[in-house]
């Protein structure tokens, strides 16, 4: 009998200047008074960011704890990263730009100090005409991206992309980016926390000083023959009760959105590490022992040494499955 069992975590809260209230309103997660909460890290193991089990008997335990003690019963054929759990998840609220910015590739990260991040976005929630910074327009060479970044007019090298709820993008690293405003995303993610800002909008953080940017290494570590990658173009199909959409298939991390009809359950694969991510409506996570409920804006991570678990949805439910790699 597997001491695991399905897990719930406590989120965990981070202001940022172009954070707002909306995971509150959307989400009613209990958020600080009266600061800006930019990012929710639902599913974390990094080092004092590590998220506490909240429910059954290893509540009040961590992530990394789980990681120590029963790596292979958690991740099953899952690589960790080093030592850590490999994934990161989080949900975003961007009521203002987040700067322009991009992630070390793995052949670069090591010689600039830092960690590869590659990661997706699903569009939750936008704001009519909410966009997404991604890549490059066709064509912008190096030197050319280098003098637009001297004149202040970087912004009109990269490509842009209006967002609407439900799409979905994928970001290697290497891919230059940014989230525009009034966009709340969920995003998946390796287990990585370094960012190059290579532009910030010419504004100041939190503490009213304008915030570190990372030129030489953002050069170092932009793909500069990435143009204009397009939205995640796949669409539910499938049989009315269940409706799947393939988001991403990487070595990393496999994404699918789930569409379920009330009262529909769904057996999750065996022997595979799953987290399950609440978009839309009610679920309970079953497996023959536990139950847990998840509504919008809820997670829940299933370990690999379970076996027939299943989804149920209590009301017609949205929801993505994600595996590690």
């Amino acid at each position: 009998m597997s001491a695991l069992y399905p897990f719930t975590f406590h989120p965990i809260f981070k202001e940022r200047v172009w954070g707002g209230r909306n995971l509150e309103r959307l989400y009613h997660k209990p958020l600080p008074p009266k600061v800006p909460i930019g990012e929710s890290w639902e599913i974390s193991d990094r080092p004092g960011d590590v998220s506490t089990i909240a429910d059954g008997p290893l509540a009040g335990k961590d992530l990394h704890w789980l990681m120590e003690n029963h790596e292979h019963e958690l991740l099953g054929g899952a690589k960790a990263q080093h030592g850590r759990f490999p994934l990161l998840i989080k949900i975003l609220d961007a009521q203002q730009k987040l700067s322009l910015q991009v992630h070390p590739p793995p052949d670069k990260a090591a010689e600039l100090g830092g960690e590869p991040k590659t990661e997706m976005w699903y569009i939750a929630d936008a704001a009519p005409g909410a966009e997404l910074y991604v890549g490059l327009k066709r064509g912008v060479a190096r030197a050319q991206f280098e003098e637009m970044l001297r004149n202040g007019r970087v912004t009109e090298c990269f490509h842009r992309i209006t967002a609407r709820p439900g799409d979905a993008m994928f970001l290697p690293s290497g891919r230059v980016h940014a989230i525009g405003e009034g966009l709340v995303i969920f995003e998946v993610q390796q287990n990585s926390d370094t960012t190059y800002r290579v532009f910030d909008w010419n504004r100041v953080g939190l503490d009213g000083k304008p915030r570190a940017l990372h030129v030489r290494e953002s050069l170092e570590s932009i793909n500069f023959n990435d143009f204009e990658p397009p939205l995640i173009r796949a669409e539910f199909s499938g049989a009315v009760a269940k409706e799947m959409r393939a988001l991403v298939n990487d070595p990393l991390f496999n994404v699918t959105a789930c569409k379920l009809t009330q009262g529909v359950s769904d057996a999750l694969p065996a022997n595979k590490m799953q987290i399950i991510a609440v978009l839309t409506g009610r679920l309970k996570v079953r497996d023959g022992q536990t139950s847990v409920s998840r509504v919008a804006g809820q997670f829940c991570l299933v370990p690999a040494s379970l076996t027939g678990v299943t989804v149920t949805a209590n009301t017609e439910a949205t929801l993505l499955g994600i595996e590690a790699g």
